[in-house]
C-alpha cells in the first residue's frame, strides 16, 4: 500500500506513522516526495523520528549502529542531515530518547533547522517582493460584481507573494515551539 501524505510536524508525522502500524502495517519505505509505502504485517511495529544535522560518514555509521544494537532498523535517513525514521518490533524498549538530555538535545536540533528555516524564507521573502501591489491597480477601481470575480481571480497571486514571509512565520513559530519545549527538558 502506498500512501503519498506531506508533513510539516515531525511530531504529528511520528503519530501519523505509528497509527499505520498499530493499523497492522509495517512502513518499508519513504521517498523524499512524501510517499510512504507500507504491507500488511501479523507484528507489531512502532516507529520513532530522529532528527539530525550533517553527520560524517563515520559519526553517521556510530549512529546507526547504536540505535541497531538496540533492535531499531533505520527506515530512511541520509548522513547529510534531516529526519531519520526508525522502526522496530513492538517490544519493552520503545522509545529512542533513553533520558532527558538526549530528548532536549533533540528539541535543540529541531529549533535550530526550524528557526534556519525561519531566517531563510524572511531572508528571501522580505527584500525580493513589493508588497505594496499584491493585487493590481485598477482593482479597487472597480465594482459588484467585476471587483469580486477580479478580487478572488488574483488573491491566490497574492498569497503566492506573500508565501515566503508566511512561511517564514511558519517556521519560526515552529522554531519557538520546540525551543519551548527544549527549555522545559533542561529546567527539570
Amino acid at each position: 500500500m502506498k500512501i503519498f501524505k506531506v508533513f510539516f510536524d515531525i511530531e504529528k508525522e511520528e503519530q501519523w506513522l505509528n497509527k499505520q502500524l498499530q493499523e497492522g502495517y509495517r512502513c518499508t519505505n519513504i521517498s523524499g516526495l512524501g510517499i510512504y509505502t507500507f504491507e500488511k504485517t501479523d507484528k507489531r511495529y512502532v516507529m520513532r523520528l530522529d532528527y539530525q544535522d550533517y553527520l560524517p560518514k563515520k559519526k553517521f555509521m556510530e549512529y546507526k549502529g547504536i540505535y541497531e544494537d538496540f533492535g531499531w532498523s533505520h527506515i530512511e535517513g541520509h548522513r547529510l542531515g534531516g529526519r531519520q525514521y526508525w522502526q522496530k518490533e513492538d517490544g519493552d524498549q520503545n522509545e529512542i530518547f533513553s533520558d532527558r538530555q538526549s530528548m532536549a538535545n533533540y528539541y535543540k536540533r529541531l529549533m535550530g533547522y526550524s528557526l534556519s528555516l525561519c531566517m531563510l524564507m524572511l531572508f528571501v521573502g522580505i527584500p525580493c517582493a513589493d508588497y505594496s501591489e499584491l493585487y493590481h491597480k485598477g482593482l479597487w477601481s472597480m465594482h459588484g460584481d467585476l471587483f469580486w470575480k477580479a478580487f478572488l481571480f488574483e488573491t491566490p497571486f497574492a498569497l503566492l507573494k506573500l508565501s515566503p514571509v508566511l512561511l517564514g512565520i511558519f517556521f519560526g513559530t515552529t522554531s519557538y515551539k520546540f525551543y519551548r519545549k527544549y527549555s522545559l527538558l533542561k529546567e527539570k
